[in-house]
């Protein structure tokens, strides 16, 4: 049962209609004493939640009535609906536990996606991700599409099992993470597994459009706009017309870029640059970032109603070196692809060098390791790459030389570090062993086991 919430009987009546035209129960109450009362009868799926209740129009009354439910019941779903709507409300609303705040005149469409939305995640139960025991990699591909996507980390895996619970709804996902961590391939894994599939996928890299090209860019042009507008240009939101659009690097947005967004996430209609005509979209939103947003929110610089907008559903992944396991895995993948490119069928990976892998300093994470992989593959002969093969095509970090200071706590580990000097006295010491124990302050037997232990070829003639 859905349970409407308005003062106005027109209004109970219209959106009754329109829910059980959907095939969904229906109930109405007129105040908060009458709301109060129906839950201490039956416990409804959702609540569509006027703010007014008398000539007020503060929408005092209604959040008063939403922290009542909550304290309920926090389990139950708020949709939060107003004549009259500001920004304020909204994200008071939803930071009161609202899933979703809509103005009157309400567009079906987009108020009955945004029901089906909310009653599909509750359904799924979706939980965030967490770090404990997950469900096995081959169970997860049995269910969801996930090809492109390699790992076997249990906090990994735990990512997919949510990222395949939410495909299937139309809810907004925030990816956040690190650059390199494969924020893209979670997106599109999520368009692939959703009943989106068949339609577009649109990328748009926010980092790369100007503010003076976003409107253009975003929602398109007619001719003569501009300049240069000599044809009409259809917009990446249109593209992306019942599909999925991902927008990516979307901490990088300017205040003005975000409120014409803003308003076409929520009223879900948009004008090309040039045009008073409004068109409707219909698409799913997936925005990610390698940015902080809460702390973006906290400055000043990211809009906390468009943060609200976008994050129904948060997607952390860790970075490559929170799961070192996976490393192997994903060289793994690379070089085999890199068979076909480079038409090599007997090229793979050495256990030792898949070793030495594990315990690379990776700040680039999966975009890096890619990087080395491939340039690996294109400059060495051997059809068996060994951790010399990678050691030899690393080039070296911008400043490495000249670096002297300490990395910041949180950047390394302390394995990482201890890599990292071992393989720097190697070096200087020509890869005699007796030499680089005694600089090092360890026995030869000590800085053998550690040698096996990162895969470091060493001579043996100790002088």
């Amino acid at each position: 049962m859905l349970l409407i919430v308005d003062d106005d009987v027109a209004i109970r009546t219209s959106l009754s209609l329109l829910l059980k035209r959907e095939g969904f129960s229906v109930q109405g109450a007129a105040s908060p004493e009458e709301t109060l009362a129906i839950l201490q009868e039956e416990v409804p799926e959702l609540i569509i939640l006027d703010l007014n209740f008398s000539i007020e129009t503060s929408g005092n009354e209604g959040m008063n009535l939403l922290k009542e439910i909550r304290a309920y019941s926090p389990e139950i779903p708020v949709i939060l609906i107003t004549g009259w709507g500001t920004i304020d409300l909204a994200v008071q609303g939803m930071k009161l536990g609202a899933r979703d705040f809509v103005t009157k005149p309400w567009q079906n469409d987009y108020l009955l996606q945004s029901v089906r939305t909310i009653l599909e995640l509750n359904a799924q139960k979706v939980p965030p991700p967490t770090s404990g025991k997950s469900a096995a990699r081959q169970k997860l591909d049995q269910q969801y599409k996930f090809d492109n996507i390699v790992g076997r980390d249990p906090a990994l895996l735990d990512i997919l099992a949510t990222v395949g619970r939410v495909a299937v709804t139309d809810a907004p996902v925030l990816i956040t993470g690190e650059s390199g961590t494969g924020k893209e391939l979670i997106a599109e894994a999520i368009h692939l597994n959703s009943k989106r599939r068949r339609a577009p996928f649109v990328k748009v890299n926010l980092g790369g459009i100007s503010s003076t090209l976003f409107e253009s860019e975003l929602f398109g042009h007619v001719r003569g706009a501009f300049t240069d507008a000599k044809t009409d240009r259809t917009g990446r939101f249109e593209l992306a017309h019942r599909g999925t659009i991902f927008l990516d690097e979307i901490g990088e947005l300017d205040l003005a870029s975000q409120v014409k967004l803003l308003r076409v996430l929520q009223e879900r209609t948009f004008e090309p640059l040039g045009s008073s005509k409004s068109r409707t979209v219909d698409v799913r939103v997936i925005c990610a970032t390698n940015r902080t947003l809460e702390a973006m929110v906290a400055q000043g610089t990211f809009r906390e109603d468009l943060y609200y907008r976008i994050n129904l559903i948060t997607v952390k992944l860790p970075a490559l070196r929170e799961r070192p396991d996976d490393v192997p895995l994903l060289a793994e993948f690379f070089i085999n692809n890199l068979k076909e490119i480079y038409q090599r069928p007997d090229l793979r990976l050495s256990a030792a060098a898949a070793k030495w892998l594990k315990n690379l300093a990776l700040p680039g994470n999966i975009r890096q390791l890619k990087n080395i992989v491939e340039r690996t593959v294109l400059l060495s002969q051997n059809e068996v790459l060994e951790a010399a093969d990678f050691q030899q095509n690393i080039p070296a970090a911008p400043g490495q030389t000249a670096a002297r200071a300490l990395p910041e706590v949180g950047t390394i580990t302390l394995e990482e570090m201890e890599y990292q000097m071992i393989r720097r006295a190697m070096d200087f010491h020509q890869n005699k062993v007796a030499r680089v124990a005694r600089s090092l302050g360890i026995t030869r037997f000590a800085l053998y086991r550690r040698l096996e232990k990162y895969g470091i070829t060493y001579e043996t003639d100790d002088a």
